[in-house]
């Protein structure tokens, strides 16, 4: 499981939303000498989001600790399917529009292929979003985190 910790900023009908408090590093060597600061360039033109809407299971309170985790490769799924469908399908389309074109019409053909194949890319992508059985499989939790809702309960920490 990937884990990180979390803190409930806001909580309403069934759902909460956190803010991450775990700095997302890569090997976790980034300012180490010889680091890569991959983290760094992934992040050059845009901060990470940092909160996140999530459903709130274990009716978590404001300001209570929690840990989100998501099952380990589901985010290495979910970009092979968004990404790796549209470039499969991209290609494949032109090469068939390439193949069936005639004339000396094949750049043409092949530009419509690959256009085809990025739409029906984006409508496969649809329909797996709404198939609840893949959505469990990219799904996060939120689970307490150990002495995480001390203040719901009077104990100070």
């Amino acid at each position: 499981m990937i884990e990180a910790r979390a803190v409930v900023t806001r909580a309403e009908a069934g759902e909460a939303w956190v803010r991450v408090s775990d700095r997302a590093d890569g090997c976790g060597r980034c300012d180490e000498p010889g680091g890569c600061r991959g983290t760094g360039l992934a992040y050059a033109f845009r901060s990470p989001k940092q909160v996140f809407r999530l459903p709130n299971r274990i009716e978590a309170m404001p300001g209570d600790r929690v840990r989100i985790r998501i099952e380990d490769g589901a985010p290495l799924r979910g970009a092979l399917f968004a990404y790796g469908l549209g470039a499969c399908l991209l290609v494949c389309g032109a090469a068939v529009g390439t193949v069936t074109a005639s004339g000396g019409q094949s750049d043409l053909f092949g530009l419509l292929g690959g256009a085809g194949g990025l739409v029906a890319s984006i409508a496969l992508n649809r329909l797996l979003l709404r198939s609840e059985r893949w959505r469990r499989r990219l799904a996060v939790e939120m689970v307490q985190e150990p002495g995480g809702c001390a203040r719901r309960f009077g104990i100070q920490s």
